[in-house]
């Protein structure tokens, strides 16, 4: 079959927090596109063989010392480039223009007003973009011309069509940049000559086949969460190589209400797959006797899904591969775009360590797939809308929703308030406008009453926030109506709890999760 990644760009990370939007952008646009360190080794980026390469943003000047360098063979390439504000610095600078630094350094909304003509900005309807910078460029290499200035930056965009080179001082890749979206789609479609088959169906049909030519005859064993990655590596394995995937369902009694009933009816209703569920609540409320502390309990769970998961496998003959629901931002954060200047943000449990400890080959089909890519593989694999566009869930569940010591009473508890928040969503049709909504057990108890009688019982917060990235989060500015009644049935019907608040945290400087 053909090759989805035959028409694909490069994206040259130099730092910036927008790098993952911008690759997000271009494949919306029907294109297949990775990110590599700038400091990568040159032999990446000639195999990769892009048809265009875009060099990121990022927090350093041009002017500092060992500040980074786009590698000569990004221009031996002769392909387009497209430099976006610090990938415009250094574009201009090596070239033989001058950058300087700004009198006025220009964060937020601007206006632009277009200059000449330009394959990547003319006749766009509208001006209004997103700056993040504090050098600009004075001089121009040569070659080049003005396309766009504002007030502050009488070079704002400049563009060399006969080496088709363009470079921008603003950010095309965030919403704030109206028409940003469009600029990319120039980029990628007009001067790149890039076609639009980075689809949901074509990118199944690839991936099954890629599995096929993968695992071969073998077996393969997939811990099943429920959750949306999970899921969709079950359908996708199912639709590959169907009875030789094996799913284990390792129930820890911290899902949500009724979850564990829902995935098995959901996967035994749509796809006839292997489950073996195992109940295993009582093995992990035992292991969490007396453990407080939030890592802690991360860890103890963690450790103990692990241990059923490894005594479930050994009871399956014949399984070579174990199959994870990793996928490319997991990938990213784990191991840093560049090997220089990018940080580690977090490691996850998807990426590394399991695998060894089993003696099984790593699949991981959606590995190379945002979360929207993968949501949308979902819904065209047959998945339900509900199961596939719901919020995160943390792999440790409620167990990380419940603050201190777990006890099945705060379990029990803590599921039917957060059942019924999540309904109160869906009712007055918030749930798809929020990113990630919850309910959080606090073990301190309050005053209340209730009819005559004094009651002495447990707070419950609810949480809703509203993201893009979950880097950064606001707090859900949610209807007085939507509060008042998720508040007045959780008191209500929810024997236990006699007070409800809201947390209005945003992040930072809080967390989306309490613990």
């Amino acid at each position: 079959m053909k090759d989805l990644r035959e028409n694909k760009i490069l994206i040259l990370d130099f730092g910036s927090q927008y790098t993952q939007l911008i690759a997000r952008r271009v494949r919306e646009t029907g294109v297949y596109c990775e990110i590599k360190a700038y400091d990568c080794d040159d032999n990446d980026i000639v195999q990769f063989n892009p048809k265009g390469i875009i060099l990121s943003g990022g927090p350093d000047s041009v002017f500092e010392e060992n500040a980074p360098r786009i590698p000569q063979i990004v221009f031996d390439l002769k392909c387009p480039i497209l430099g976006i504000c610090y990938g415009m610095h250094a574009l201009t600078l090596q070239l033989g223009g001058t950058v300087e630094g700004a009198l006025k350094r220009e964060f937020g909304r601007q206006t632009i007003t277009l200059e000449g003509s330009s394959d990547l900005l003319s006749e766009l309807s509208s001006l209004e973009v997103w700056m993040s910078h504090g050098d600009h460029v004075t001089e121009l290499p040569k070659g080049f011309h003005v396309i766009a200035k504002t007030d502050n930056a009488p070079i704002c965009a400049i563009a060399d069509e006969s080496r088709q080179y363009y470079a921008l001082q603003f950010h095309p890749e965030v919403t704030h940049t109206v028409v940003g979206h469009l600029i990319l789609e120039r980029f990628v479609h007009r001067i790149c000559q890039c076609n639009a088959d980075w689809t949901p169906l074509n990118i199944i049909e690839s991936l099954v086949d890629n599995l096929q030519k993968q695992v071969g005859n073998d077996k393969v064993l997939l811990g099943l969460s429920g959750g949306v990655d999970s899921s969709v590596v079950a359908a996708l394995c199912h639709k590959a190589i169907g009875k030789k995937l094996v799913c284990v369902f390792v129930d820890h009694g911290l899902l949500r209400l009724n979850e564990a009933d829902q995935v098995l009816t959901t996967f035994k209703e749509h796809f006839d797959i292997d489950i073996i569920y195992v109940k295993a609540k009582d093995i992990f409320f035992e292991a969490l006797k007396g453990v407080s502390d939030p890592e802690e309990k991360r860890k103890v769970i963690g450790e103990t899904f692990v241990r059923i998961f490894e005594n479930e496998a050994k009871k399956i003959p014949e399984v070579k591969w174990l199959a994870q629901g990793t996928i490319y931002p997991d990938v990213i954060e784990s191991n840093g775009t560049s090997t220089k200047k990018a940080q580690v943000i977090k490691s996850h449990h998807n990426v590394g360590g399991l695998p060894e400890r089993m003696n099984l080959k790593l699949c991981e089909p959606i590995r190379m797939l945002f979360k929207d890519e993968v949501r949308k593989i979902g819904l065209a694999l047959g998945l339900p809308k509900p199961m596939i566009q719901r919020h995160p869930f943390p792999g440790p569940g409620l167990g990380v929703r419940i603050l201190g010591e777990i006890h099945a009473e705060y379990v029990e508890i803590l599921q039917r308030a957060d059942a019924i928040f999540i309904e109160c969503l869906h009712e007055f049709n918030y749930y798809d406008k929020v990113s990630q909504a919850f309910a959080v057990f606090l073990p301190v108890r309050t005053v209340g009453v209730m009819g005559d009688q004094r009651r002495y019982e447990y707070v419950v917060t609810l949480r809703a926030v509203e993201t893009t990235d979950f880097m950064t989060a606001k707090w859900a500015e949610l209807p007085y109506a939507l509060l008042e009644q998720a508040s007045r049935r959780i008191i209500n019907e929810v024997k236990g709890i006699a007070r409800v608040t809201y947390d209005i945290s945003s992040k930072p400087p809080a967390t989306i999760e309490w613990e």
